[in-house]
């Protein structure tokens, strides 16, 4: 060590003392701060490279005696249910298993029966059929075999004929009948095709460029521009109808809502920046989207400001103003519900940060899931009859726990992050208590978001935000197909065919879940 860096300690044994103690003070710090950077980075490489399922190792919660023993009741339950089984009956299930599927899950799925066959046949040579006892063969039957083709997409002209009429004598006056009623104006595109364009784009996460060179397979050169003015119509026909299923989500008893963030691009004076889709969800089971150009309460607030009812949402500021108290002091006609799959999701990032406790907590939201299901499919107030008895106790153990360990964690680790989440949103956590018809968590906002989520990987960003607005419009009618299991493009087609007529009014009609009143089919999507 050269002389310049050589360092001279004191002799006096009481400063040392402090000097080693606030070396061991910055070690511990730079610990944390290593131990939280490598949990960050740890979540970052999940989210590239790993998967997005967030389970956790079973085995790791059998370290709890509470959930050993839990286990051991389930298992005694199950042998009693499956002793009072006759033995000459077998077992039923919710869902029976077809015949045609083998046990272990595999063998040929039967094909749906109204396909169009293509029936091709395979004779025998005559000379084949010549007995060697002599005689001719008769036919005693037939044996058919199933291939499954595939018949790529096909343009067809429409030609609309009209016979003009006019008098030979006078020569004046000219009669033509009228043209049916198009969806654009003296355009080419027949319905078929604009629900074409819009299913791909928005169900199927095809840009436009894209479909401009399928296209261009078919011999048909329709220009990327075309198609965006396609898309800008539509989406201003079919506003009214995401108008009316607004007004139902308004009327519902809990709406569920999220937002993800999109890019947008040419807006004026500025630069390419972030805009935002929020969706809502109603308890009819019916998604309205709305683009926002920002992520400020402003949105969420002008939606939901006329809203009496539930709302479940994740724990952002900008939804705080809507479950405050009115000027007038009478409290919010909303009630805010938690979401437990965020809840979670904190812990599972913080595991490793503290194992040990964050394993614990996971088993303990995983108990409430458990009674979920065994509440699936009953009436609202059995289900809350259900949690009351089972899930109470296990969120009292859960309070418990948060209350003592937020005490004895350092205020600025992960996992101690996860505990002030929780204890922050403790009561609107525990809304799930007071009505059987809350769900415990958000996940059917996210779920929806995802149609969204996928399309931004593929079409990168909106060029306006204007095309987020028309966007916004799509997609609310492609979720709520989705939620209703209606085809999207069969919807669209009639929809658009019947909203184009002249004096059409009856937009209630063509919401996804008066359609699919009126077209029973098996499910599709």
């Amino acid at each position: 060590m050269s002389p310049a860096a050589t360092i001279t300690l004191p002799d006096d044994v009481e400063i040392l003392k402090q000097m080693v103690q606030h070396l061991l003070e910055d070690m511990s710090a730079k610990d944390r701060e290593i131990l939280h950077l490598k949990c960050q980075l740890e979540a970052l490489r999940r989210r590239i490279f790993g998967r997005k399922s967030e389970k956790i190792d079973p085995r790791q919660l059998m370290l709890f005696e509470d959930l050993t023993r839990q286990l051991q009741e389930a298992e005694a339950r199950q042998a009693v249910e499956e002793s009072a089984v006759p033995v000459d009956q077998p077992a039923s299930s919710e869902k029976p298993v077809p015949q045609a599927k083998k046990k272990n899950g595999h063998g040929r799925r039967v094909l749906p029966p109204d396909l169009p066959v293509e029936r091709i046949e395979i004779p025998v040579p005559e000379q084949d059929r010549i007995c060697p006892c002599g005689q001719v063969m008769e036919p005693i039957g037939e044996e058919t075999t199933n291939e499954l083709e595939y018949v790529p997409a096909s343009f067809i002209i429409r030609q609309y004929a009209r016979t003009k009429y006019a008098c030979q004598q006078c020569a004046e006056g000219v009669v033509i009948a009228e043209l049916p009623a198009r969806p654009i104006p003296k355009g080419i595109p027949g319905p078929g095709l604009l629900a074409q364009v819009l299913t791909s784009k928005y169900a199927d996460h095809l840009p436009l460029h894209r479909q401009h060179g399928i296209f261009l397979r078919h011999h048909i050169n329709l220009s990327i521009s075309t198609l965006c003015d396609w898309v800008r119509d539509m989406a201003d026909l079919l506003m009214p109808v995401v108008l009316v299923i607004k007004k139902q989500i308004l009327q519902s008893y809990l709406i569920n809502t999220d937002d993800t963030p999109v890019l947008v691009q040419d807006r004026a004076g500025r630069p390419a920046g972030k805009g935002h889709l929020w969706a809502y969800i109603g308890d009819a089971l019916q998604a309205v989207f709305e683009f926002t150009e920002t992520r400020s309460r402003d949105g969420p607030l002008k939606f939901l400001g006329d809203y009496h009812g539930y709302v479940q949402a994740d724990a952002y500021k900008g939804y705080d103003l809507l479950f405050q108290p009115q000027p007038d002091g009478t409290p919010s006609p909303r009630t805010e519900v938690g979401c437990w799959a965020h809840t979670r999701r904190y812990f599972y990032d913080a595991r490793h940060d503290d194992r040990l406790r964050c394993t614990e907590m996971l088993g303990l939201i995983q108990r409430l899931y458990q009674v979920e299901d065994l509440a699936k499919g009953q009436e609202p107030q059995a289900r809350l009859a259900l949690r009351q008895e089972q899930s109470a106790p296990i969120l009292e153990k859960i309070k418990q726990r948060l209350d003592a360990w937020s005490i004895e964690l350092l205020p600025k680790s992960p996992v101690a992050q996860a505990v002030h989440y929780a204890r922050a949103q403790w009561k609107p956590l525990g809304r799930f208590l007071e009505d059987g018809r809350l769900p415990l968590d958000n996940n059917i906002s996210e779920r929806i978001l995802r149609i969204a989520a996928v399309g931004r990987k593929n079409w990168m960003f909106f060029g306006s935000d204007a095309g987020g607005h028309r966007a916004a419009v799509i997609y609310s009618l492609v979720a709520s197909c989705r939620l209703c299991h209606i085809d999207p493009f069969a919807y669209l087609r009639d929809t658009i065919a019947r909203i184009c007529q002249p004096g059409f009014t009856d937009f209630d009609s063509l919401t996804p879940l008066a359609w699919k009143a009126n077209h029973p089919a098996p499910p599709t999507a």
